[in-house]
C-alpha cells in the first residue's frame, strides 16, 4: 500500500492526471500590464482605436480627449479644445477625426497632426454621445444621447465636416448603427429593444425588429450577413439577428452592465466589458450559434475598452472610485478618485 502512494504521488508529480479528470481550458485572456495617467476625478466614455495603429483615443470627458500609444504603454497628447469629449470616430481614409462633445458641438481635428480643426454646435438640447461611418453613402452619422422623445442623426461630410441633413427619429435612446457597406444601416434603440433598417442613403426606416432586451451595440459580421448584438438592461444578453428575417437565431446571458463589445475575428470570438467588474467572452461558433467561454474578472466599473486588431489585445480602462448614498433616497453619486484612471492590457491565448 505504501509502494502505491510512492507510486501515485510520483504520477502527479510528473503531470499526470487522473482517469476522467480534464485538464483546466486555458486562460482566454491575461493581464500584462496597467499604466496609470495623471486625471481628474472625471467620468469617461468611449475608447477607440484608430484603425490600423498603436493610437487608443480616449474620451475622458472633462480630461478631454486624450491619444495613448498603445505599443509605447505611454501618452502621446490630450487634445486641445477637447474637454467633454464623449465617441470618437476615426477615419484615417480622410486624415479626419471627430468627437461628440457633451455640449452638443462637433469636434473635428486632423488625424496625423491631431490638430483641432472645428468645434461646431450641432445639438442645442443636450450632448452628443456617438457616431459612426456609413461607406455605402459617404456619410458619417453624428447622435446624440438620451433625450426625453426623439433622437436626432446628425449626417456629415467626412471630408469636410459639413452638415448634410438632419434626421429625427421618434425614440429616446438610439446608438451607433451598424453599416452593411451595400445600402443599409442597422440601429439599435436601446430602450425599446428594437433594431431598425435603414436606407443609409435617406435613413427611411425598412423594418424593425423586436429583439427581447436593452440593444445597445450591434456589429455587422459580413462572412455570414448576421447582426451581432449586445444588450444591457435588467436582460443582459449577447446575440445573432438575421437581418433579412429579423429572427434572433442565438442568445447568451453576459455580464451586467455592458458598454463595449469587441469582436476577435481570428480567434473567432467576442467578448464584451461590464460594469459589474467582468468581461464575459463567447465563442463564435457559426453564423447562428454562441457559446459562453468564459467570464474574466477585472474591476468593478470597468466597463470600457476596444481591441487591438493587430494582435487581439484588449485595452481596458477604469479609474478608483466612491460611491456616496444618493439624497433622499436617490440614485447613488460615484466619485473618481484623481490620478487613478489606468489603461490595462489584457493579452489573449
Amino acid at each position: 500500500m505504501e509502494r502505491f502512494r510512492i507510486a501515485f504521488a510520483a504520477f502527479l508529480l510528473g503531470g499526470g492526471t487522473v482517469a476522467g479528470q480534464e485538464a483546466a481550458p486555458d486562460l482566454p485572456y491575461v493581464k500584462t500590464g496597467s499604466v496609470t495617467l495623471p486625471s481628474s476625478d472625471t467620468d469617461w466614455d468611449y475608447v477607440k482605436f484608430e484603425p490600423g495603429s498603436a493610437r487608443l483615443f480616449m474620451a475622458r470627458l472633462q480630461d478631454g480627449l486624450t491619444v495613448y500609444d498603445v505599443d509605447r504603454g505611454q501618452p502621446i497628447m490630450t487634445m486641445p479644445d477637447s474637454v467633454g469629449a464623449n465617441g470618437p470616430v476615426l477615419l484615417p481614409q480622410f486624415d479626419r477625426g471627430y468627437a461628440a462633445m457633451a455640449d452638443g458641438s462637433l469636434l473635428s481635428f486632423g488625424l496625423k497632426t491631431l490638430e483641432p480643426l472645428a468645434r461646431v454646435k450641432l445639438a442645442d438640447d443636450g450632448g452628443l454621445n456617438s457616431g459612426a461611418f456609413d461607406p455605402a453613402s459617404g456619410r458619417l452619422h453624428m447622435i446624440t444621447g438620451s433625450r426625453p422623445a426623439q433622437s436626432t442623426w446628425f449626417s456629415i461630410d467626412p471630408a469636410t465636416g459639413k452638415l448634410l441633413a438632419t434626421t429625427r427619429f421618434p425614440f429616446r435612446k438610439m446608438d451607433d448603427p451598424a453599416a452593411d457597406g451595400k445600402g443599409r444601416l442597422y440601429a439599435p434603440v436601446r430602450l425599446d429593444g428594437l433594431v431598425l433598417t435603414l436606407d443609409s442613403r435617406t435613413l427611411k426606416e425598412l423594418a424593425r425588429w423586436d429583439v427581447g432586451c436593452n440593444v445597445s451595440k450591434l456589429r455587422y459580421l459580413a462572412a455570414t450577413n448576421r447582426l451581432l448584438g449586445a444588450c444591457g438592461g435588467d436582460r443582459p444578453a449577447l446575440f445573432i439577428l438575421d437581418p433579412a428575417t429579423g429572427m434572433v437565431t442565438a442568445r447568451v446571458a453576459i455580464g451586467k452592465g455592458l458598454d463595449a463589445l469587441a469582436i476577435d475575428a481570428a480567434r473567432e470570438r467576442a467578448v464584451t466589458s461590464n460594469y459589474e467588474g467582468t468581461m464575459t467572452v463567447v465563442a463564435l461558433d457559426g453564423p447562428d450559434a454562441l457559446r459562453h467561454l468564459a467570464t474574466v474578472r477585472t474591476h468593478f466599473g470597468a466597463r470600457m475598452m476596444d481591441i487591438d486588431r493587430r494582435t487581439g489585445r484588449l485595452y481596458l480602462v477604469n479609474a478608483d472610485s466612491t460611491e456616496f448614498p444618493g439624497r433622499d433616497g436617490g440614485a447613488p453619486v460615484t466619485r473618481y478618485h484623481p490620478d487613478s484612471f489606468r489603461v490595462e492590457t489584457w493579452e489573449p491565448n
